[in-house]
């Protein structure tokens, strides 16, 4: 997988297109439950990781439902969304293979189609 790497991000200027989702891994476990150490390419292999919603894009586009025929309606070029499930805050388990790695001031993200999310868990206090 290519890691894209981009230096002096500001999160607040990010946008992502359609229903791409930014992530925040979560801290892996670097221990398996007998207390070895896991080097970080096995961490790094599991099909299933967490982590935290840190942007959403718009959704998937819709077309207009103007009528065409009708020349004397102005024309405009607003697209509508259908929303995307995740939120920014939510705690989401995804496939990572589906994604895109990144690396945003020296920190791992990864921007993924709302359909390598398979859950997300909700909760106001979730990243405080």
């Amino acid at each position: 997988m290519m890691t894209h790497e981009i230096e002096k991000a500001d999160l607040s200027n990010i946008i992502l297109i359609g229903d791409r989702i930014l992530v925040k891994p979560r801290n892996p476990e670097n221990k398996t439950k007998s207390g070895l150490y896991l080097p970080p390419n096995v961490q790094e292999k599991e099909k299933v990781q967490s982590g935290y919603v840190i942007k959403v894009g718009p959704g998937y586009p819709i077309p207009s439902m103007n009528d065409e025929d009708e020349a004397w309606k102005p024309k405009g070029d607003d697209v509508k969304y259908v929303p995307v499930q995740p939120k920014e805050g939510d705690l989401a388990v995804y496939l990572p293979k589906s994604g895109y790695e990144i690396q945003l001031n020296n920190e791992k993200y990864y921007i993924v189609p709302q359909s390598a999310i398979l859950m997300v868990l909700r909760d106001e206090g979730l990243m405080k």
